[in-house]
């Protein structure tokens, strides 16, 4: 079966920076797929690639089959994305947000099921400018997840959410993903690889260094002293 996400020796350069050097992995429908690495590493480039943000240099990145840097409307519709920042305007209040963003999709999922799921009820009159960094991550998460993406590219999706909206969102993760699609999502949490992911990607210097289940690429030690292990040894 074709990978839902693919990405073959891609490779990216900012002037003198070499953000990515032949970064090379695969995720799946059905599954959630963690990408891990130290700051710098390439994670949000890689990302960034795949969502048709940024054209890698060289190499080949293909999402649903499609390189998505000329990917046409009707596939994009097809893709969630959360972006590190958000990418939220200021001046919207949530649900009337994720209303008008819903109206934008043959088969939105329930605005009222992801509000309630993602505890947005209790700030759905406040402007966006005014919410907290994690009632902001809770808004970005609901506005990817909408349109029911067949892939969904969550950019540290738990950052700065309470342990309780931490679950929350790791339950409504996994529905996604066992509901068919596609799930990437990126992370400095070894907890949240570790609870969720069906496979894992360590990404360091721009190079994938391990990739498969978290029992694999743990190799009989912790995820946490493993990855450690592999980005020092990357560095060096």
């Amino acid at each position: 079966m074709q990978p839902a996400v693919s990405v073959t020796a891609v490779a990216k350069r900012y002037g003198s920076v070499r953000a990515l050097d032949g970064a090379t992995w695969t995720a799946g429908s059905g599954q959630v797929t963690a990408v891990l690495g130290p700051n710098g590493a390439g994670k949000t480039t890689l990302v960034e690639c795949c969502e048709g943000l940024r054209r890698p240099d060289s190499g080949e990145v293909r999402v649903l089959g499609t390189d998505p840097w000329h990917a046409s409307a009707a596939h994009r519709a097809r893709v969630g994305v959360m972006l590190q920042d958000g990418g939220l305007p200021g001046s919207a209040r949530p649900v009337r947000l994720l209303d008008h963003l819903a109206r934008m999709y043959a088969a939105p999922a329930s605005v009222a099921e992801l509000t309630e799921r993602l505890g947005i009820g209790g700030f759905a009159g406040t402007s966006v400018r005014r919410l907290s960094g994690g009632q902001r991550q809770r808004v970005a998460l609901a506005a990817a997840l909408v349109g029911r993406p067949e892939v969904a590219f969550l950019d540290e999706p738990s950052a700065g959410l309470d342990p309780h909206a931490r679950l929350d969102v790791w339950d409504l993760v996994r529905s996604v993903a066992d509901a068919g699609a596609a799930v990437v999502l990126t992370t400095h949490s070894f907890e949240e690889a570790e609870r969720l992911a069906d496979r894992v990607v360590i990404v360091a210097a721009g190079r994938t260094v391990a990739e498969g289940t978290v029992a694999e690429v743990a190799a009989g030690e912790t995820l946490e002293r493993r990855y450690f292990d592999l980005t020092r040894r990357s560095a060096a």
